[in-house]
């Protein structure tokens, strides 16, 4: 079974010369240990185009030392990595295999460097014997598989100890520096070893790409995030941390946005099969991500209730209810994250950004494209708004908010695209309708809640308990749900003041 350790180190250059300063010297360390010398070997895998190495992500497998086994590193911060270990084994294990596949795809990986590095370890320890880092001297010596050149260099690695304060790698780090000890330049073994073992520079991106300074420059540019957040995310997913989910789909919805706001841009006979695809994965990873929101409003609900007014055991049917869901929708989602759907799909948005299909209106100047889409989206928003304010309250009613609160969010997506090109206008209009899009959002969330409280009453009757508190509850909603109806039309004529679109239209 894979485990995840956040590693937090800094690199140094060194020679077989170099001498380590006294590092006692460093406060908080009060002795350096010896810890002897470690022979490791490592080879690094990764598709044959280099496509980990790419994102800075490194694979290897490893025997010596003490952590022997399968390695994936995710790049986090400067300096900050998370690496996910599996056990030695002879080939590369499916749970780790899963969290490259949004960046191999179907190609296989690939031995590509071996590595063979002497390690001389130290512990920085302090005065309780507690270790605060670890220091090591690195002899290395690279190769470039199969057959490909070789190189060898020394450095020095200071990783920090689970659980020891940050500010040790500050100290130890003053100490080198006074004793002319450079940070390395290089990322990690792995790029080092690829940089000075290549045996040519890479070959330049000749994919058409529209210029920055047109419309189809600054749509692509913003394409291209977007995609790049859906291939970043698909492992976050996988590992289950928090909001990925949530990112993942508005990566999804954001990029389909921007397909139908764009269309004079962008030819929809090329973006309206991708956009059904992006609306089915943000669909599979929506039970998930919707389970999650409504349990955690409901269980708010129950937190905030006077312990005289939860009768039965609320809180442990809502927790049933929970898992019964929850559950499902995680499997839903991982199950659409390893189907052939969604890696056709990663393929089908990098060959559009290959080869993107520009229309006339993509190499004029961005400013009056993107504003025209904008105001458009707008309209579009106001009529459903207008068609939402016509019905009184109840089903129809609740159903053209929904309506409303999708344009809404289309509008922002639009504005907040056309921002580096529109500036502070798309941005103040992006705020106010973001306004729009969150008072709806609540409304659609108060909507759903009623009818998962329901189900709950439902449930605690048949089982013999008390109904009175998913009752109370439903009525809270109802109150929530027509607060914000009230609420609405003077959020909504901030959102279609006519200084807030004028700057749009000039």
């Amino acid at each position: 079974m894979a485990e995840t350790k956040r590693e937090i180190e800094r690199k140094y250059e060194a020679t077989a010369r170099t001498e380590l300063p006294d590092l006692t010297r460093a406060p908080g360390v009060a002795s350096v240990e010896d810890r002897g010398v470690a022979e490791l070997d490592a080879v690094y895998y990764d598709t044959p185009d280099l496509r980990l190495a790419a994102d800075s992500l490194t694979l290897r497998r490893r025997t010596g030392g003490g952590d022997a086994g399968w390695h994936l590193k995710f790049p986090v911060a400067s300096g900050i990595r998370d690496e996910i270990r599996a056990p030695l084994s002879e080939s590369l294990p499916k749970a780790l295999a899963g969290l490259v596949r949004s960046r191999t795809r179907a190609e296989s990986v690939v031995p590509v460097v071996r590595l063979r590095s002497s390690r001389q370890v130290h512990h920085l320890v302090d005065d309780t014997g507690a270790l605060l880092a670890e220091l090591s001297v690195d002899t290395v010596h690279a190769n470039r598989l199969p057959e490909g050149p070789d190189t060898s260099w020394t450095e020095i690695e200071v990783e920090l100890a689970d659980d020891a304060e940050p500010g040790i790698l500050d100290a130890v780090d003053r100490r080198l520096r006074k004793a002319g000890i450079r940070p390395s330049s290089s990322a990690s073994k792995l790029a080092r070893a690829l940089e000075e073992t290549a045996d040519q520079a890479p070959e330049a991106d000749e994919s058409p790409v529209a210029d920055d300074d047109t419309a189809g420059g600054r749509v692509l540019a913003y394409v291209r995030e977007q995609v790049d957040a859906i291939v970043a995310l698909d492992p976050a997913v996988r590992r289950d941390l928090p909001d990925s989910v949530h990112q993942m789909r508005v990566a999804c919805r954001r990029l389909r946005s921007a397909f139908k706001s764009y269309r004079k841009v962008l030819d929809r006979t090329a973006t309206d099969p991708i956009g059904d695809e992006l609306k089915w994965l943000a669909g599979e990873l929506g039970f998930a991500r919707d389970q999650e929101v409504l349990h955690a409003r409901l269980r708010a609900r129950i937190d905030e209730l006077p312990r005289t007014l939860a009768l039965g055991p609320v809180r442990a049917r809502l927790r049933i209810w929970n898992n019964a869901h929850s559950g499902g929708a995680r499997r839903k989602a991982l199950a659409a994250l390893d189907s052939a759907r969604h890696l056709a799909l990663l393929d089908a948005l990098d060959a559009l950004l290959a080869d993107p299909p520009l229309r006339k209106d993509a190499q004029d100047a961005p400013e009056p494209v993107l504003a025209r889409a904008v105001l458009k989206d707008y309209d579009r928003l106001a009529t459903r708004v207008d068609h939402a304010l016509a019905h009184h309250t109840g089903h129809d009613r609740d159903l053209a908010m929904h309506d409303a609160r999708k344009a809404a969010k289309r509008a922002r997506y639009a504005a907040e695209a056309a921002r580096p090109s529109l500036g502070k206008a798309a941005k103040r209009f992006a705020k106010r309708v973001k306004a729009v899009q969150s008072l709806l959002g609540d409304h659609q969330d108060s909507v759903v809640a009623r009818e998962a409280l329901r189900d709950l009453g439902i449930q605690a009757h048949a089982a013999g308990e008390s109904a009175f508190t998913w009752g109370l509850l439903h009525g809270q909603e109802e109150a929530a749900g027509a607060a914000g109806e009230r609420e609405f039309p003077e959020v909504w004529a901030k959102a279609s003041a006519p200084e807030l679109r004028e700057p749009l239209t000039h």
